[in-house]
């Protein structure tokens, strides 16, 4: 079996603070298996090894990366079988819907050697102190750069030219949909574009857009209407019953940065920097909002005060991913503690278990 592989993120690193949609990206799944406990690392690897062993049979996988450790996963969904592995750990938070039916928790603490922990409780104290500290002072970062981005959106506002940015939104929802609906209720799931990680800003566009027949880029400048423009979309697929994936801003989580309509096969993006790409198909297609909804030589009368922000802009974002680059290294330290204290055997077993109920699914 060909198996198609996914990459999103559920959670993020943000400017208003850790935020997840675990929830929507879940809904549809009827057996959840939970890992609680918040044995650092060990979730990752499970999701991993059952990820990789159950993909090749699984037909359809969506891998969820952890925004706080590069490399790592929050996650992993089976599609077809309707089934996920997931970290459940503070600070993911999931609604139980039918705790024992649905759900299933499994507390990878019962898999840990606590008399091999115990000579380390002041140095795990420490590490753990550090790592709140360091994600807090992050978010703080986030914050400080996001109040600099609507400064810099202010400038684009103040010289955006709003019938013509309705107007725009208006000619792409009716290339989109123009009389079409669907006899259904819409499912519209939420998710984020890219997220704020150790490593910098890190997105799944290319992944995510493989198979869609047709993308439109689009272009412009903060405040520009980028985002209005998609949550207008998301709106009109919800009224015409069309299923829509909605992916938020990772900095922002209340701004919205790529709506894909599955069901038509088009993807529209917000197609700037930190996730700026360029069409690379012939069916790619351009939407300038600088061209088409603000006001000639804005760019060129801001110059200045332009760069100043951008610049501000930069240092705090800089500041914040350095932030979250310390706060890995509290978790790999963290990681390593904890999986020399774990009992290899109970932790093969929690693995075999959970393959073999998911395995069953397959018949």
């Amino acid at each position: 079996m060909n198996t198609k592989e996914r990459h999103i993120f559920a959670g993020g690193n943000t400017a208003r603070g850790y935020r997840c949609f675990f929830d929507s990206v879940l809904a549809e799944m009827d057996c959840l298996f939970v890992l609680t406990g918040g044995v650092e690392g060990l979730a990752s690897t499970l999701i991993k090894q059952i990820g990789d062993e159950l993909a090749p049979r699984a037909g359809s996988v969506e891998w969820i990366h952890s925004p706080f450790v590069n490399g790592a996963f929050d996650g992993v969904i089976f599609s077809d079988l309707r089934a996920a592995v997931v970290d459940g750990s503070y600070p993911r938070v999931l609604q139980p819907r039918a705790p024992g039916l649905i759900e299933s928790y499994v507390n990878l603490q019962a898999v840990i050697d606590t008399n091999r922990l115990a000579p380390r409780r002041n140095l795990i104290a420490t590490w753990y102190e550090a790592l709140y500290q360091k994600t807090q002072e992050a978010y703080e970062a986030f914050a400080q750069a996001l109040a600099i981005h609507d400064e810099w959106e202010e400038i684009y506002i103040s010289r955006l030219n709003r019938e013509k940015a309705n107007r725009v939104a208006e000619e792409v929802t009716e290339l989109f949909f123009g009389e079409e609906t669907l006899p259904k209720n819409a499912r519209i799931r939420h998710m984020y574009l890219g997220a704020a990680t150790p490593s910098g800003p890190v997105d799944h566009i290319a992944n995510l857009t493989a198979d869609i027949g047709k993308r439109y880029f689009i272009k412009g400048r903060p405040g520009s209407g980028k985002s209005t423009m998609l949550n207008k979309l998301v709106a009109e697929a919800k009224r015409r019953g069309f299923d829509a994936e909605v992916y938020h801003c990772g900095l922002d989580p209340n701004s919205l940065d790529m709506v894909i309509l599955p069901e038509k096969s088009i993807a529209i993006f917000d197609s700037t920097a930190p996730h700026e790409y360029f069409p690379d198909r012939s069916s790619d297609e351009v939407i300038d909002m600088y061209a088409r909804a603000i006001e000639p030589g804005t760019d060129e009368v801001f110059a200045d005060k332009l760069a100043e922000i951008r610049g501000r802009y930069a240092a705090a974002m800089k500041k914040g991913t350095a932030s979250l680059a310390e706060a890995q290294i509290c978790r790999h330290r963290l990681a390593d503690i904890y999986g020399q204290a774990a009992d290899r055997d109970k932790v093969e077993a929690v693995h075999q278990s959970i393959v073999r109920e998911l395995t069953a699914r397959l018949a």
